[in-house]
């Protein structure tokens, strides 16, 4: 027996149309490449996407039909999120921080049929323009005044004509909730990056979940600074949550320093912000060599990878601002765990709890995860034992986009690659990715502690533990550091300090054999430490 409720689709469009219609005063502040501040309400996001609707469907673009965007977050981007997929065509947020050549791949294998850019990637989108082989427009996100002037791009349009010539009369479709709704591209794979791609449904099943308070706890009352980028797995999933709770929105554009970042917050009365470890550092580099405080913000959310303790103890012992340490991945759309405390933890003192925080949280409504050993059995969850993390739910990928690299799927769970403890309570800690974990004489060193502790050393800016061949134990651990600026202490005694520092920190095993200062540590596209290439730079070391 089927129950009696009505069979209405989740569909992205329904986030808009509800802003606009019980949030419609709301603000929307942008940062714009222009280089002035934009001001909007949900009221006029919601007529400029059905305008932007309307044109999209006269460049030609069908149901299905891939958009591509090359762009920073703000208002525009913001309109493209629902203008698009809200029609029917599937949003693909390129990453403008790719070599070109991968552009052209991903591009080329999304067959995106039209282009908007930012002006900061004028060069970038001139560079793979005549490379790319089903784009057919491009779109300059700006106005006319500052379009570009003898552009090698071909099919060159004007965002804001766009706007301005098309009709804001414009129905949101009805159509299945299953359908695709936007694409976003994962380089931590192996070989080309491989495509997740996201349905209506699992979108609003994942913003009713990131809204929770146990996860992003996102209310009408907050304003929202989303630092990470739109580009990223959909700025975790921020730009929905705003419209579904009617938060106010602040768009940082490019300007992501320190400096700009804590003026933005400031200004604009910014209570949530999200990011990756690496751009905080910045804020907190800035913060602390100024001596500011934050007036309004009162948490932040730390994903990407680990939030280091002493990060996490500076923004709230130093600054009063919750961390919110989060997890998951591009496909998982990307939210699996928050780790908010349980009512059992206020009764801990602040080591304590802050041993719980420095865990990635527990499974939101809607994940479910389990860790196995090497042979597939299932590990208890006690908080000891580690294995590889695997997870399943319904805005989980069940294969990749175009079916790259065959059934991802083992069992009908996705294997995450992070090894990782559970413990009774279902709190998440990863101790390392499989292909970061160390062997040591047949037993695991975590990567990640290693670096926590010497994250906490007062003459380091960023620290990455890689494995490095040895004659007698296989592997050992060697710490990659890049000195803070203005320290100026001997190399030689400095390594000797920061190892004296890892005593009764770790077991004395762990401790590393080596330590080496660089001038930086590669990034990914996304703000991760790029170890592949740290252990390519350091492959012909032997030790012992």
């Amino acid at each position: 027996m089927n129950g009696l409720m009505m069979q209405q689709p989740l569909l992205i469009s329904m986030l808009l149309a509800h802003a606009e219609r019980h949030h419609a005063e709301q603000e929307i502040v942008s940062k714009r490449v222009e280089g002035d501040v934009h001001r909007s309400t949900y009221r006029e996001l919601a007529v400029r996407s059905r305008r932007m609707a309307n044109a999209v469907a006269a460049l030609g673009v069908k149901f299905g039909d891939r958009v591509a965007t090359l762009a920073w977050n703000g208002h525009r981007h913001m309109e493209l999120y629902y203008a698009v997929s809200g029609s029917g065509a599937v949003l693909h947020t390129l990453n403008p921080r790719l070599h070109p050549d991968q552009v052209v791949w991903i591009a080329d294998h999304a067959e995106d049929q039209v282009l908007f850019f930012d002006l900061t990637f004028l060069p970038l989108v001139e560079a793979v323009a005549s490379r790319v082989k089903t784009v057919r427009t491009f779109v300059a996100m700006t106005d006319r005044a500052h379009m570009p002037v003898n552009s090698k791009v071909p099919n060159l349009l004007c965002y804001e004509e766009l706007v301005a010539g098309a009709s804001d009369r414009f129905h949101w479709p009805q159509f299945d909730e299953h359908t695709a709704s936007s694409l976003c591209y994962t380089s931590g794979t192996t070989g080309n990056p491989k495509g997740a791609l996201y349905s209506h449904r699992s979108t609003v099943l994942h913003t009713y979940a990131a809204a929770l308070p146990d996860a992003l706890n996102c209310a009408a009352r907050d304003t929202i600074l989303p630092v990470v980028p739109m580009f990223h797995v959909n700025a975790w999933g921020l730009p929905y949550v705003a419209c579904m709770v009617g938060a106010k929105l602040v768009f940082p554009g490019p300007w992501l320093d320190g400096k700009s970042l804590h003026e933005l917050f400031e200004s604009e009365g910014v209570t949530v912000s999200a990011g990756v470890p690496t751009v905080w550092q910045g804020l907190l580099a800035h913060v602390e060599a100024h001596d500011l405080k934050f007036s309004t913000m009162r948490r932040t959310v730390i994903g990407g990878s680990a939030c280091p303790p002493a990060m996490m103890r500076a923004f709230q012992e130093r600054y009063d601002v919750q961390v919110l340490h989060a997890w998951g991945m591009t496909e998982m759309s990307p939210l699996g765990t928050v780790c908010t405390l349980k009512p059992k933890h206020q009764t801990l003192n602040a080591e304590q709890r802050m041993a719980v925080q420095a865990k990635q949280g527990r499974a939101v409504f809607g994940v479910d995860m389990k860790i196995v050993a090497e042979d597939g059995q299932q590990l208890p969850h006690d908080g000891q034992a580690a294995g590889e993390l695997l997870v399943r739910g319904p805005w989980i990928i069940s294969s990749y986009f175009k079916g790259e690299g065959g059934d991802p799927l083992v069992n009908g769970w996705f294997p995450t690659g992070d090894v990782s403890t559970i413990d009774a309570d279902g709190y998440m800690q990863i101790t390392d990715r499989s292909k970061d974990v160390i062997k040591s004489g047949g037993e695991w060193i975590s990567s990640i502690d290693i670096e926590n502790v010497a994250a906490a050393h007062p003459a380091v800016q960023m620290a990455a533990c890689i494995a490095v061949a040895h004659a007698k134990w296989d592997e050992r651990p060697m710490l990659v550091v890049v000195k803070k600026p203005g320290v100026t202490t001997p190399d030689a005694e400095l390594k000797a300090e920061l190892i004296r520092f890892y005593e009764g920190k770790v077991a004395k095993w762990w401790i590393p054999d080596e330590v080496r200062f660089v001038a930086e540590i590669p990034l990914t596209a996304t703000g991760k430490m790029l170890k592949l290439k740290l252990r390519e730079q350091f492959k012909d070391l032997r030790l012992g």
